[in-house]
């Protein structure tokens, strides 16, 4: 009998995972989702379970952990990979089972002064990463991952590859951060330039990609816009390569930004890009263009930030303000 412990399961989730192209957050996720279902039913292979330890499995997770509604969601995704995409069986139960539901909740907004403020507060590359999320409605991996060749100086355009559901799409480039980026562009330049003096490997590139373009690693248009200083480890081939900056770095500059600038919101990188689609929107930009700039699918997704711009109440006057009390 297979184990949690034996590579064939957890192997045979990673194959598939990769054969899909998924991301490799998403790779880490799921086979620690499959190892937790196994560990937590004493070693037994899904095979032998079915609707009940998924059920009794979930329950865990919401009543004793108290895992947020994301988070169940993605075990359970996890899990249903794991029952039709790896194991190839059918799940008559699947209707039976519960999905959580997300609480709705308004996005944190920074108003333009706020903003301002964050933006100021911070320096160095970071403070041009937040900048270009905040001009272009970005979502954070998608500016780390972002590569010299997607930014058109010419035309006035970042070209967002493989988004959120694998699609690619057009956004604005900043004119006030032109200058900036040209000039970051010419640093990086000159790290492309020693990494391949140096002999190191190219970048990371999809399988079929480096396959149909071997040469694509090592050109300086496929060089990572925002590089990591350091070299590390691929997780997947252990080849030593330059990979992007990393996330955790970036989050932690805005922590400190908003710190520095006295702003008591619990905002985050994703709050540059709900402040962007908010502040069109008040600049009576068309919601189409906006949905589109932001890459949602549906138009009811960018609908949300119309309600952040009905302030106190709907834009209700409280009649309290009326009455004339100081």
């Amino acid at each position: 009998m297979q184990t949690e412990q034996s590579p064939t399961l957890l192997g045979r989730v990673r194959e598939v995972i990769r054969y899909k192209h998924y991301s490799l957050r998403t790779e880490k996720a799921y086979v620690g989702w499959v190892r937790r279902f196994v560990v937590f039913h004493g070693r037994r292979h899904p095979r032998e379970m079915g609707a009940a330890e998924v059920r009794a499995f979930l329950a865990y997770l919401a009543s004793e952990l108290k895992v947020a509604a994301a988070t169940h969601q993605q075990a359970l995704a996890a899990l249903l990979f794991l029952y039709k995409d790896v194991l190839g069986i059918e799940l008559p139960w699947l209707a039976e089972l519960e999905r959580p539901k997300k609480p709705k909740r308004m996005p944190a907004v920074l108003s333009r002064l706020e903003v301002e403020r964050l933006l100021t507060a911070m320096d160095g590359t970071h403070a041009l990463m937040a900048r270009l999320l905040y001009g272009t409605g970005m979502r954070l991996m998608e500016a780390l991952r972002l590569r010299i060749k997607d930014v058109d100086f010419t035309r006035g355009e970042i070209m967002v590859r493989d988004g959120k559901g694998g699609k690619d799409r057009p956004t604005v480039l900043p004119t006030s951060l032109v200058a900036s980026l040209q000039a970051h562009v010419q640093r990086v330049r000159l790290l492309w330039e020693r990494d391949r003096a140096a002999g190191r490997a190219g970048v990371y590139l999809p399988e079929a990609l480096a396959r149909k373009y071997p040469s694509a690693v090592q050109s300086w248009g496929w060089f990572r816009f925002f590089p990591a200083a350091d070299l590390s480890l691929d997780p997947r081939t252990g080849i030593e390569r330059r990979h992007h900056a990393h996330e955790q770095a970036l989050q932690r500059a805005i922590k400190r930004g908003l710190d520095a600038a006295g702003i008591a919101k619990p905002a985050s990188t994703h709050t540059l890009r709900h402040s962007f689609a908010t502040h069109l929107l008040e600049s009576g930009y068309d919601i189409r263009t906006v949905q589109e700039l932001l890459g949602h699918s549906d138009v009811s997704t960018t609908m949300i930030y119309t309600h952040v711009l009905n302030r106190g109440g709907r834009g209700v006057v409280s009649p309290l303000d009326g009455v004339g009390l100081r």
